[in-house]
């Protein structure tokens, strides 16, 4: 009896210990995330610890964001996106390894940050390869300016970037929706006007759509003849005389068999 009860008391003072036992904040990374790995899944130390990791390596990680600064986004989105890789990165971190955590966490945090100005931070989906022109141009364009005294054209811009005028006018074109405009933005030349206020009305196509729809199945029971003529007039917009030199026929028959093809497609369509 003396034996269970000098075992329990062993056994409590063992995870009495293991729950009040201090953080070291001297300890490293590694030792720190050791410690961590060492607890059982629902110890409440786990995680103080993962947040020990996350602030002492906070630092670092907007380091990081900072060389990446002066692209066109906002320091502080970049250390969102860095702080988030650093957390991912201790979560996912396996201290067995034996790989210095600065050598896992960087190209984590680095390759996360790669990854918000390929995909995120364009106000449009470009291509890689012109995303990364884009990002030259403005290189190659101060470098030109300050060798030849004057901005440098088109053409001496592509050769010097050693691309084709049309792919660099594409990524200059490109640059130019990295961020678009917001609509709350004040409107040039209007007072206290927002963009979006200057948005008027709707897009008048927009009520032939059911009518194309509904035309196609009848348009389509059409004959190839009435098709082509029907075509020519109201997308080529040419006019009867043309059409009837098109297709062989007097301006007089074309001018019947519109008449009598838009009277069968109206009455199609009342019915």
């Amino acid at each position: 009896m003396t034996i269970v009860t000098e075992r329990s008391a062993t056994g409590h003072a063992v995870a009495s210990s293991r729950r009040s036992q201090p953080l070291d904040a001297r300890a490293t990374t590694e030792q720190l995330l050791r410690q961590r790995d060492h607890l059982p899944a629902e110890h409440p130390d786990r995680a103080k610890l993962r947040a020990q990791v996350i602030e002492k390596n906070l630092p670092r990680a907007r380091t990081l964001a900072r060389r990446y600064a002066g692209r066109g986004e906002l320091l502080d989105d970049l250390a969102q996106v860095a702080a988030l890789a650093l957390i991912k990165a201790v979560d996912d971190y396996d201290p067995s390894r034996q790989v210095p955590f600065t050598g896992y966490a960087v190209p984590c945090i680095l390759g996360a940050l790669k990854r918000h100005f390929r995909y995120t931070a364009w106000g449009m989906r470009v291509p890689r390869p012109t995303q990364l022109l884009a990002r030259e141009v403005a290189t190659a364009t101060d470098r030109l300016s300050q060798r030849q005294g004057r901005s440098p054209t088109r053409a001496e811009l592509a050769d010097h970037l050693n691309v084709d005028v049309d792919d660099l006018l594409a990524a200059i074109g490109a640059w130019q929706f990295y961020h678009l405009a917001s609509l709350n933005e004040p409107h040039a030349g209007a007072d206290r006007a927002e963009l979006i206020d200057c948005v008027r009305g709707i897009d008048p196509r927009y009520a032939n759509v059911d009518n194309r729809l509904w035309l196609q199945p009848l348009f389509a029971a059409l004959s190839l003849r009435e098709r082509r003529i029907l075509t020519m007039r109201f997308y080529g917009q040419m006019t009867q005389t043309q059409i009837a030199e098109e297709v062989g026929l007097s301006q007089m028959h074309v001018s019947r068999l519109l008449t009598q093809t838009l009277a069968r497609l109206r009455a199609a369509m009342l019915s």
